[in-house]
């Protein structure tokens, strides 16, 4: 028969308020430079956290939106998603799943530079990440049927994702260019090199009609 485990009054799973998250989270993830090595710490899974990132990039604690902004940076330091599609919040000795309505991150601003294969498009997240997009930190565009429209991501690392935000999807769309792919005229957005299609320019056209 398996032995039940103690639930340790000092866990993640078990701390009751925001302020006691934050400072284990900083004893465990901060100790070092740079950012937590989440993805090379292994902890035994404690259970969930009653800990949610809603679309809009909004989190919540117990039902309460976190207002700290340095909180929920904090947090976001030690955020992974593992192969089995949940997301977690992990330090070198526990893991404790938490729920993401979308994408963990929210891709808040948008700027290009460069023309041509040199052309860069730069993005900060709404925890503060600046992400450039290229062949490490790929774009991505999910249809919505339901809308008829699209969904782009950034890859931001591990497999964690930011949506784009509608604002600066907008800017994206500007960015974009009309090229030849695999002998299709495609609507692609390029940056760092890396082309990434959005879609076929005929379909581009048929719903800007």
């Amino acid at each position: 028969m398996d032995e039940k485990k103690t639930p340790n009054p000092s866990s993640l799973a078990s701390v009751g308020d925001a302020a006691g998250l934050e400072a284990m989270i900083a004893r465990a993830a901060r100790a070092g430079q740079g950012a937590p090595p989440v993805e090379r710490w292994n902890p035994d899974f404690c259970g969930d956290l009653d800990m949610e990132i809603k679309t809009d990039g909004t989190w919540f604690y117990l039902g309460t939106p976190i207002g700290r902004p340095a909180l929920v940076r904090l947090f976001s330091s030690v955020l992974r998603k593992d192969e089995d599609g949940k997301t977690y919040l992990v330090t070198p000795v526990e893991k404790v799943g938490i729920r993401v309505e979308d994408a963990p991150f929210l891709a808040v601003e948008m700027a290009v530079t460069g023309n041509g294969d040199d052309r860069a498009l730069t993005f900060r997240t709404n925890v503060g990440d600046v992400i450039e997009a290229g062949p490490e930190h790929e774009l991505r565009f999910v249809d919505q049927p339901e809308t008829g429209g699209l969904k782009p991501y950034l890859h931001v690392r591990g497999r964690l994702e930011a949506l784009v935000a509608r604002s600066v999807m907008y800017d994206l769309v500007e960015a974009g260019e009309e090229m030849e792919i695999d002998g299709r005229l495609m609507f692609a957005i390029r940056s760092r090199g890396s082309v990434f299609p959005v879609m076929p320019v005929a379909e581009l056209h048929r719903l800007s009609q």
